[in-house]
């Protein structure tokens, strides 16, 4: 969904503008990517949903791209970080590990650093490695968006940062309006399958196929009025046979046939599978079902555009897994809350056959604000021409919500509602924003957008029946805790949680944890140890210190390596420093800190030097949690990893950076910069073989420097996404070899300084790809060069 959200959110959108500052959305740079422009919150606003999801602030519009990869479930959706309206679409991120609990993650694709308009789409995990975009060990995510065509976006590193394919050019070209692009796996012929809206000639989806994600070919068109905006097209099971369902923004179905071409229903009438307010801003809009659910589920999530509060507009509904039953009128869509939502269930209590009355109310004394409710009454011998719930209620009789069956009518919470012989069943999920009915096994659906008041006095349930009375077959309640706060943001880390701080202040932000403290504050995880290896990146703020925590209480006494702004790495426990060695330390700039401890002897290092600072005994703590510490200010830290894995490069004190944040993650070092920055080594060279692995994830260029000062000014070799390798020094370009660059991937480059002479190689040639001359520099320095990019290295050898 794009463009239309102008006029369909009219309303809404003035009144969500009043609420907080901001203009509108605003395009970034690759220096700020991955964008993390969110404040604090505890998730525990008015309305704010509880077990929905909703973004951290902003505002939400559609799901887009929704899959498994590599142990989470991925949320992207429609998204303007800066303000409560709609404007300029990024693409939100949120991450889960079984549905329910949801982490907000830094922006997945932003304008400004992705081309094209990033309107809705889909996603696909492409763990065959069918197109050829895997570069590490983790299965790539592809994402399709833009309009009037179709641009294609991945991801190598689980969804933190995305590259475009082919620099963002269109691969499929639409001449008339379209967008939404979702694709699926067609099994039985081996290929995938996308689904395109367009109105030319009409509503209606452009299908296309493709054997590797990348190549598209056109293969028909379905044409239908309803079929509007955001398809969505999957296979469901129904007796012994698979069915394709056709869904369009509204909710609307067919279910119906693919031969591999062309799509065909015998029954072209559509139904509906939610019956809540099914346009843009509604409560139901724009669903969207993930790919590659582990046990072969087809799992849904839609835009529920009526919640908002202080500081975000939009939710998504709970998520369901889908199927499919047989009906007079054809096959329905059944939707059913995923089972995973038992890990939220706290006390519930249950009651058996029971009469039920205006007065006669068996969940008096029930207060609750966020809970499940399950019922099945017996229509035999009902008198009651209504019953149901009134939730939230109170004293006086009120309440925020009723859900009611309505005998005569047929009709449940206003909808029509055919009972399954004499029972009516019901299943409500209340939370503070949001309202979720379903009936019937799954047949029938409603999705609302309710402010639940969660004052206590408000806090009622009543069940009743109106005009006579009704048999309660069964029910069950169940309180349902919040799902928010179980993982972290924008950390990155292999160590366990939950993570605790018994000190300071500690909030997310782009870099990744930053604590504010008056004196000692430490963040610490549930990871425990005694012989490890542990390292991460610590940079000053405005703090004296900070430092990696390890074998420590959950109070945080142990031992901590840190960096100190009095021109220190320094080695402590709680009355000892049992080390220090002086090195300047400078504030805003990052540091990367290794500990190996082996009984009692703990050895640190400093920004990837071959030799430990600090290598002393102590014996007073053999084991405990991992974690970090600041000390008297503000400080960030990033990293957090246990393991040998990160930079591997040659023998070396510790290395320098002259500018950008040079940060270090298991599998490499990190470069993110403005303009040129380097990151130098002590090692010096005169005439050598100089080779390593370079890529740049988003950007402009990533190289090798050599015969350099301290301040970088010397040769350096590039791979440059402008489609070249290049040699040059400061104010002169030595030579260029033509060759496409394709961000996010692994390129190997060598060169060959012997005199004035030097040749370089790319990815293993036999031929150098420049032999060039150059009388400036004799000798120097090695080290990295990042020019306007995010970009990686690693793997550095000298000889």
């Amino acid at each position: 969904m794009g463009r239309r959200v102008r006029a369909a959110l009219a309303v809404l959108i003035t009144a969500s503008a009043l609420l907080v500052p901001g203009g509108p959305a605003r395009a970034g740079s690759v220096p700020d990517y991955p964008e993390f422009p969110y404040p604090a919150t505890t998730y525990a606003e008015p309305f704010r949903g509880q077990f929905h999801f909703s973004s951290r602030s902003g505002w939400m519009n559609d799901p887009n791209g929704l899959v498994f990869a590599n142990g989470l479930y991925h949320f992207f959706y429609q998204h303007n970080p800066h303000s409560l309206e709609w404007d300029t679409m990024h693409w939100g991120h949120a991450t889960s590990p079984d549905l329910v609990h949801w982490t907000q993650k830094p922006i997945a694709l932003e304008p400004g650093v992705h081309p094209g308009i990033l309107f809705s789409g889909g996603g696909i995990v492409d763990r065959t490695n069918a197109s050829g975009l895997k570069t590490g060990a983790l299965d790539p995510i592809v994402v399709y968006s833009n309009t009037d065509g179709v641009s294609i976006f991945y991801s190598n590193d689980n969804g933190r940062t995305f590259q475009a394919y082919d620099q963002g050019r269109k691969q499929i070209e639409i001449p008339k309006d379209s967008r939404d692009p979702n694709v699926v796996w067609d099994a039985a012929r081996r290929q995938w399958v996308m689904v395109v809206w367009s109105n030319v000639g009409g509503n209606g989806v452009d299908l296309y196929t493709s054997p590797n994600l990348l190549k598209w070919t056109f293969a028909s068109r379905y044409r239908a009025d309803w079929l509007f905006e955001c398809p969505d097209l999957y296979v469901l099971p129904l007796n012994g046979t698979s069915q394709w369902v056709l869904t369009s923004a509204t909710s609307e179905y067919v279910v119906g046939t693919f031969d591999g071409t062309t799509f065909r229903t015998d029954r072209p009438q559509p139904k509906k599978m939610n019956l809540g307010t099914t346009y843009a801003g509604g409560s139901f809009y724009a669903s969207e079902t993930f790919d590659n659910v582990p046990d072969g589920r087809v799992v849904q999530m839609a835009w529920q555009g009526g919640n908002r509060g202080g500081s975000w507009t939009g939710n998504a509904s709970f998520p369901v897994s889908l199927g499919l039953v047989d009906s007079p009128d054809g096959p329905k869509v059944t939707r059913t809350p995923v089972a995973e939502l038992d890990s939220l269930r706290a006390d519930s209590r249950t009651w058996g056959s029971t009469t039920v009355t205006a007065t006669n109310n068996p969940f008096a004394g029930i207060l609750a604000d966020t809970y499940e409710i399950t019922a099945k009454f017996d229509l035999r011998g009902a008198t009651a021409q209504q019953f149901g719930f009134a939730l939230h209620s109170r004293s006086d009789g009120t309440a925020d919500r009723t859900v009611v069956y309505d005998r005569a009518a047929r009709t449940l919470y206003g909808q029509p509602f055919q009972p399954a012989g004499d029972e009516v069943s019901v299943r409500l999920l209340v939370d503070r924003g949001q309202l979720e009915i379903f009936g019937g096994d799954g047949v029938f659906s409603v999705a609302d957008n309710v402010n639940f008041d969660s004052a206590a006095v408000s806090q009622g349930i009543r069940l009743f029946a109106t005009g006579g009375q009704v048999r309660l077959k069964e029910a069950r309640f169940t309180r349902l805790s919040t799902s928010w706060g179980t993982a972290q943001s924008t950390l990155e880390s292999n160590l366990a949680g939950p993570w605790s701080a018994p000190a300071g202040s500690w909030t997310d932000v782009a870099g990744g944890k930053q604590a504010q403290s008056g004196g000692d504050a430490f963040y610490l995880s549930a990871t425990t140890g005694g012989d490890a290896v542990y390292q991460g990146d610590l940079r000053l703020d405005t703090a004296q210190a900070a430092g990696l925590t390890f074998r420590a209480t959950p109070e945080g006494v142990g031992y901590t390596a840190n960096i100190d702004a009095s021109g220190v790495v320094k080695l402590w426990r709680p009355g000892r420093d049992i080390a220090a060695v002086a090195t300047p330390i400078v504030k805003g700039r990052t540091y990367h800190l290794k500990v190996q401890t082996t009984g009692s002897r703990i050895q640190v290092w400093l920004n990837h030097g071959t030799s430990p600072v600090i290598d002393a005994t102590d014996t007073a703590y053999t084991s405990g949690r991992f974690g970090a510490n600041v000390f008297r200010g503000t400080a960030t830290v990033q990293n957090l990893n246990t393991g040998s894995g990160g930079f591997d490069a040659f023998q070396s004190g510790p290395w320098t950076s002259t500018a950008g944040t040079w940060t270090t993650t298991p599998d490499s070092l990190r470069a993110t910069t403005s303009g040129d920055a380097f990151y130098l080594s002590d090692r010096t060279g005169t005439d050598f073989v100089y080779e390593g692995d370079l890529s740049v994830l988003n950007g402009v260029a990533a190289g090798l420097t050599f015969r350099a000062t301290p301040d970088g000014v010397g040769y350096t070799a590039n791979i440059d996404t402008g489609g070249v390798v290049k040699l040059w020094r400061p104010g002169s370009d030595i030579a260029t070899y033509v060759t496409p660059i394709i961000p996010g991937r692994t390129y190997h480059l060598k060169v060959r300084a012997a005199g004035a002479r030097i040749q370089i190689w790319l990815d293993q040639g036999s031929s150098p790809a420049i032999d060039a001359t150059d009388t400036a520099f004799s000798s120097g320095r090695f080290g990295l060069n990042g020019y306007s990019s995010t970009a990686t290295a690693q793997r550095l050898r000298v000889s």
